[in-house]
């Protein structure tokens, strides 16, 4: 910002700062929480008639739209400017967010989930960027330890507050109460933030390499949330968007490898760190958001637990986070290597810990494994960000940040999308089996107490067992996704030892 820029409303310089950081991080704060508030609402699976895979959408397309969205912010803010374009999105996203509680249909929903994304996406690269130039560098390291807290507690408050409200009155109620807070901040930004209109940067936006990469992103992610319900590659609804797919990825790296100016520079993956640094950003996306979409439907449909007991446990994830970030702060001098590799080995851990639940697990043991969770988050967070950019040219760090959280957005996006697909799969092939073994051939199902309280030969009695074996058939479906989450993240850690260290001379 120019410092003969002049806001609407003159305050002392320290009060400013003060108003922009609780502006900013409120807007993160929101931004965050609604990442994951849908995961707590089984009300709104009821009301829509919704399937599992469809009210996955909710969450799914939400995080991509915020990745297709991100990249463009680089773009936006000089043409329009910094006031401006944050104004704008705390706003729409606010009535978004309204909307989200308004929405009468599953449709509705993922629409206004969608513009939620998109408008949400600009929040915190911008806010970090305006904190980072209204605050002296001396404070930065406070600055950047404030955008840490406040975008990994938001998806902890989120579901938190979403179960809580969703139990005592509304799940409309998990989106109304963003709204109030969405609004004092647009008008408190719109008072103290300063006119920056001119910024006389217009850079060029590759609409060509943007507009493939959308498309190619998101027919992928709409091939893993509705390939279950049609049979895959069986549907020519499928085949067709693979197609589409396969072509606007091609156009996409095509263009990249030989424009001048393309979206993404592909020359950025030369550099070794910046490449790894991708891959286990990737490996990140995947597995910090899984288990709080995951876990929720689990709890709730299969395992007793009411709303507040999973917020409960989410908001243990919380103080798992903390800890991680403080567990951080201490081995700073560590090798980065080191501090990774006991990140993802927590990850690990705590994979295998699912891997062994039944639908019997106690509360406290599900609160363990979030605040283990959310130590393994908090730990390799810093030091995954540090390497990536460390041998990155500063004019290249814009760029390099935005292919960042795009991938980061993407990989969560799309893995979610696959574990829920293999849930659906297993559990219907797993439905089948089962039966089998409680068919009337079973001879030692005739024996007294084997079938304990079900009585198959009523209708009653067997709409109870179908409904217990489903039950089952659904939780070897669960420990299969949590096979591949201990998998990605066992996969992870020998990637570590490629990370350059700068040594000090």
């Amino acid at each position: 910002m120019h410092p003969d820029d002049k806001p609407v409303l003159e305050l002392p310089p320290g009060r400013r700062t003060s108003v922009l950081a609780t502006v900013i991080t409120t807007a993160v704060v929101m931004n965050a929480a609604t990442f994951t508030v849908t995961t707590v609402l089984p009300q709104m699976q009821g009301a829509f008639a919704a399937t599992q895979d469809e009210i996955a959408w909710t969450m799914t397309f939400n995080l991509l739209a915020t990745a297709i969205a991100l990249p463009l912010v680089g773009w936006i803010v000089p043409r329009f400017g910094r006031r401006a374009v944050l104004i704008w999105s705390i706003s729409l996203f606010t009535l978004a967010t309204f909307l989200c509680g308004l929405a009468t249909s599953l449709e509705e929903m993922i629409v206004w989930r969608i513009v939620q994304g998109a408008t949400g996406a600009a929040l915190l690269p911008l806010g970090q960027i305006i904190l980072l130039d209204v605050y002296p560098r001396n404070r930065h390291s406070v600055v950047i330890s404030l955008f840490g807290v406040a975008n990994t507690v938001g998806p902890v408050l989120g579901p938190l507050a979403g179960g809580y409200l969703a139990e005592h009155y509304s799940w409309r109620g998990a989106f109304y109460i963003l709204v109030p807070f969405g609004i004092g901040a647009s008008l408190a930004a719109y008072f103290v933030l300063p006119d920056d209109r001119d910024t006389g940067n217009k850079t060029q936006l590759d609409w060509l390499g943007f507009g493939s990469l959308a498309i190619a992103i998101s027919c992928l992610q709409y091939i893993l949330s509705r390939g279950q319900r049609v049979d895959w590659f069986e549907s020519t609804e499928i085949v067709i968007t693979a197609w589409v797919a396969i072509l606007s990825f091609y156009v996409f790296l095509a263009h990249s490898l030989t424009s001048k100016a393309p979206f993404i520079d592909m020359k950025l993956f030369r550099d070794q760190n910046y490449a790894v640094g991708m891959v286990l950003i990737i490996a990140f996306g995947m597995l910090n958001f899984a288990p709080m979409v995951l876990l929720p439907p689990l709890m709730q449909m299969h395992m007793g637990f009411g709303d507040t007991d999973v917020g409960v446990v989410i908001s243990w994830r919380g103080l798992g986070l903390t800890a991680g970030f403080l567990i951080c702060m201490v081995l700073n001098q560590m090798d980065e290597r080191v501090v990774i590799a006991a990140g993802f080995s927590a990850q690990v851990l705590s994979g295998l810990w699912m891997m062994q639940m039944d639908l019997t697990t106690p509360l406290f043991s599900l609160c363990v494994i979030s605040v283990l969770q959310g130590i393994a988050v908090g730990v390799v967070w810093a030091p995954i960000s540090t390497v990536t950019f460390r041998t990155v040219p500063p004019h290249k760090r814009p760029e390099a940040m935005a292919m960042f959280h795009l991938l980061r957005s993407i990989a969560t996006s799309f893995f979610i999308a696959v574990s829920v697909a293999e849930i659906l799969r297993t559990t219907g092939a797993n439905y089948a089996r089962l039966t089998e073994a409680i068919g009337s051939f079973n001879k030692l199902l005739t024996f007294p107490g084997v079938l304990g309280g079900w009585d198959p030969s009523t209708v009653a009695g067997l709409a109870s067992l179908s409904k217990e074996v489903n039950r089952q058939a659904t939780m070897i479906g669960y420990l299969n996704t949590f096979l591949v989450y201990t998998i990605v993240a066992v996969a992870t850690i020998p990637l570590v030892l490629l990370i350059r260290i700068r040594r000090a001379t």
